[in-house]
């Protein structure tokens, strides 16, 4: 299997987050329909941003 299981524009990575926090993720999923991948996205830029560690296109 490959490393990426085979994405090709996205990367595959795993980690921990509070309960709660998770909770509350999953309830945003589910009332927004968003996917889930999409809302990390967007989270992480924002974070990107605020932090202003590099410039993101």
């Amino acid at each position: 299997m490959s490393e990426n299981r085979g994405l090709k524009n996205r990367r595959a990575f795993s980690n921990a987050i509070d309960k709660n926090l998770f909770e509350a993720f999953e309830q945003l999923h589910k009332q927004t329909r968003i996917p889930k991948s999409k809302l990390l996205d967007e989270a992480i830029q924002m974070l990107i941003e605020k932090y202003k560690v590099i410039k993101y296109d």
